[in-house]
């Protein structure tokens, strides 16, 4: 897998354990995530070819399809936190002095963070609820439902890691706010970007 290609680097650690740690984490759900793809698309090939090919019923391929691509959209977001590869509108950053960035980063952080909470928080509500209840798809596979359940809190709770590791290395200067050179100007760091 590589980075993003608008040249920001995926996230400094600076010889810190800690964010050493986190981002080993996410590359590792990262891997998973990525995996998950690969094996949703061999089932849904082997799908194919048993309805078109074999002319056969399928049981347990739509479902399982579906539960890993969910899985691998959970836990893809820790990594692309740490390859600094989701949406990034970075115009009123580059305007703003150094201090007023560090805010603004701090501001956007800390409520990527509380929305994040929020997700795990219910997330392992519905997954402890269908692990103890035992509950079922109800489908002819009928698997248990905490197993897939287990993508939200578990990708949330790693996405929520990396943002906390994020706001530390800002807060000890590992990396600069919206990883924009602080020296840079407006000009240098839009140019910068658009290479």
């Amino acid at each position: 897998m590589t980075g993003p290609s608008h040249g920001t680097a995926p996230a400094q650690h600076g010889g810190n354990i800690f964010l050493r740690i986190v981002g080993f984490l996410s590359v590792l759900s990262g891997v998973v995530s990525a995996s998950l793809i690969v094996i949703s698309v061999g089932v849904t090939c082997q799908m194919i070819f048993i309805r078109f090919v074999l002319n056969g019923s399928t049981v347990w391929q739509t479902e399982g399809v579906t539960y890993m691509m969910i899985a691998a959209t959970m836990l893809g977001l820790p990594y692309v936190q740490y390859l600094r590869g989701h949406v990034n509108v970075d115009l009123l950053p580059l305007m703003l002095p150094v201090g007023a960035r560090k805010g603004l980063a701090y501001i956007v952080l800390l409520m990527t963070l509380a929305v994040s909470g929020i997700m795990v928080w219910n997330g392992y509500h519905f997954w402890h609820e269908a692990w103890d209840w035992g509950e079922t798809s109800n489908t002819p596979w009928n698997p248990k439902l905490w197993v897939p359940y287990l993508a939200l809190p578990l990708g949330f709770g790693l996405y929520s890691l990396q943002l906390l590791a994020d706001t530390w290395a800002m807060a000890r200067d590992v990396e600069p706010p919206f990883g924009i050179d602080p020296d840079a100007s407006l000009t240098e760091a839009l140019a910068e970007r658009s290479e």
